[in-house]
């Protein structure tokens, strides 16, 4: 009986450390945010603005993907995923670059957004797919920067 009781006591003052793990998903991300840093691209948390168009509105703080731009790159545009493999832009008017379009089609279905500033070209991303999508997004962030 005394070892019970002292096996439920330890086991109470304990059971807080748990709440400190992460789980397999918190695990999988933090991988898949290393790897895109050894990648040699950034990662961090931004809230955003979703059209009020979009069929199923992102989440409000979305991983943001970006690297750096050339100087010479002064082209500024932003473009959403409609469904998978259309991209259209706030107007909701599909993407008139086809070498943009078969660029971004080439992205993962849970990318959401890609904007193109003169500084910085960000995709948000739903981080599904792991290091296959990841991928796919160092390889257009790369092309395009």
């Amino acid at each position: 009986m005394n070892f019970w009781l002292i096996f439920f006591l330890v086991a109470v003052a304990l059971s807080p450390l748990s709440w400190l793990v992460p789980s397999r998903r918190q695990q999988r991300q933090m991988d898949v945010r290393l790897h895109a840093r050894r990648l040699g691209v950034a990662m961090q948390l931004s809230p955003q603005e979703w059209p009020y168009w979009l069929p199923l509105e992102p989440p409000h703080s979305c991983p943001q993907y970006h690297c750096a731009r050339q100087p010479e790159q002064v082209d500024s545009w932003c473009y959403w995923q409609l469904e998978p493999g259309k991209w259209v832009n706030k107007w909701r008017e599909p993407c008139a670059d086809h070498a943009l379009l078969l660029q971004l089609q080439t992205l993962p279905a849970d990318a959401f957004k890609v904007e193109a500033t003169e500084q910085m070209l960000s995709v948000c991303w739903g981080e599904r797919g792991a290091s296959a999508a990841l991928e796919k997004i160092v390889d257009f962030l790369k092309a395009r920067a």
